[in-house]
């Protein structure tokens, strides 16, 4: 996989655990699904993604999405 594959898979899990965390727990987890949401958001227009940062020193293959040079 590469590092863009892994972000979105990532990204999904995380509003999917978030989604099933309010439901069962607290509300108040949405709100990691809104921080996941406004991170995809900014890294659409700006190209700077955190995770795909941290993906590229442990060595993941780069993607077409995150250019990272």
């Amino acid at each position: 996989m590469n590092i863009d594959r892994i972000v979105l898979a990532f990204a999904g899990s995380m509003v999917l655990l978030s989604v099933a965390l309010a439901h069962f727990f607290s509300p108040w987890w949405l709100l990691l699904a809104l921080f996941v949401g406004a991170n995809l958001l900014q890294s659409a227009f700006t190209g700077f993604c955190p995770l795909a940062r941290i993906l590229a020193r442990l060595g993941v293959k780069p993607g077409s999405a995150f250019p990272l040079s």
